[in-house]
């Protein structure tokens, strides 16, 4: 009978715990604290923290119990984020969500979403020089687009192995942009820069809202093929918004769909995060490479904002640089807020969400770009 109870208790996880399992699970509580207690992206923290818990939780291999197990349950889940799965369906939810009035209004703020994505060329000219292999550094340089779907599409497709770290980095930044962008924003501006109030945007005919998701469509994917899987879904779920005749569809899409996806998508990359894993200090360089691609894109979109401004007679506020990164809606959202600090009476947020879509767009681009040229 007490061999029987030793057996037991040595097939439980208080048993088989290290410190690692034990570092990882604090690290999940802490996800969910932030989502719960901050409201930092609780859509995003919430799975992806809990996730972290249960992937965390130690067992003994071959009962077809971990996610990188054969045949387990969570393995299957797993199977939409290793193929890209989730983040295309995620895009497709984005784009019956997004409004591109905004952008069709001011075109010229699209320049902005372009400037924001050199976050992720100089990322991958530094993970490079710290010895990462070339379709790593790649996986690791989109972090600075801060698109967490388009991070672990692309890593899916270059570096599998790096899932964890990587979106768990992209999805962490973009929880924490009230916390890293506001600084990088005073930085970069004067308060007579961000003073600067935006004119009313022109009305958006139905016919442009039509058209648009078609031409971008086309435009963007003849550029970049290897993009379909995310900006042909985006541009899809726009169209079945603006369409007017298939709301039901559109309405499932922004709604069940893209629910049901991120729930998927957020709990099994955190249960990717397994301790044996995901400790080690290739992980550490992820997040520290992936700070510094999120850094240089803010200040990129800001810098490059102020440099339209020397050729300009309608001056743009370059906090509207800042929201060029793809987290939407929470940078366009954060530009608002300084700008609101600054003139309670100075609203930049349809502005600032027209620079936030186009930073999707972009980023998808960039994967896109950084794809093929892996892959040749």
């Amino acid at each position: 009978m007490s061999d029987l109870f030793v057996n037991f208790l040595s097939n439980t996880g208080y048993f088989l715990a290290d410190y690692r399992h034990v570092i990882m699970i604090v690290v999940g509580c802490i996800f969910v604290y932030l989502a719960v207690a901050k409201k930092y992206e609780p859509l995003l923290l919430i799975p992806i923290g809990f996730g972290i818990i249960v992937g965390n939780i130690p067992f003994f291999k071959g009962f077809g119990l971990g996610i990188y197990e054969n045949n387990s349950v969570f393995h299957y889940l797993y199977f939409g984020v290793k193929t890209g799965l989730y983040p295309s369906i995620v895009f497709l939810g984005l784009g019956s969500m997004t409004d591109f009035s905004s952008l069709l209004a001011r075109p010229k703020l699209m320049l902005l979403g372009a400037a924001a994505q050199m976050g992720i060329f100089f990322t991958l000219l530094g993970a490079l020089a710290l010895g990462f292999l070339p379709k790593e550094a790649a996986s690791i340089a989109i972090i600075g687009g801060a698109d967490g779907p388009t991070s672990i599409f692309l890593t899916a497709k270059l570096a599998p192995h790096l899932i964890g770290p990587i979106a768990i980095a992209a999805y962490s930044y973009m929880a924490l942009i009230p916390v890293i962008q506001p600084p990088i924003m005073r930085l970069f501006t004067t308060r007579k820069e961000r003073l600067i109030r935006m004119p009313d945007p022109r009305e958006v005919s139905k016919k442009e809202l039509l058209i648009f998701p078609i031409v971008a469509t086309l435009l963007c994917c003849l550029l970049a093929p290897t993009a379909l899987p995310l900006l042909g879904m985006l541009f899809f779920g726009n169209f079945l918004k603006v369409s007017g005749g298939v709301e039901r569809l559109a309405q499932t899409a922004r709604t069940s769909i893209i629910d049901t996806a991120t729930i998927l998508l957020g709990f099994t990359v955190g249960m990717s995060t397994q301790a044996d894993v995901f400790l080690n200090g290739r992980s550490l360089g992820i997040f520290f490479l992936g700070a510094v691609a999120f850094s240089i894109a803010t200040a990129s979109g800001i810098i490059f904002a102020k440099i339209m401004n020397l050729f300009i007679k309608e001056k743009i506020n370059p906090l509207l640089g800042a929201s060029g990164v793809s987290a939407v809606p929470g940078s366009a959202r954060e530009v608002h807020l300084m700008g609101q600090h600054e003139d309670p009476t100075n609203f930049l947020l349809m502005h600032a969400m027209a620079c936030n879509s186009s930073g999707v767009i972009g980023s998808a681009i960039a994967a896109g770009v950084l794809w093929s040229f892996m892959m040749v």
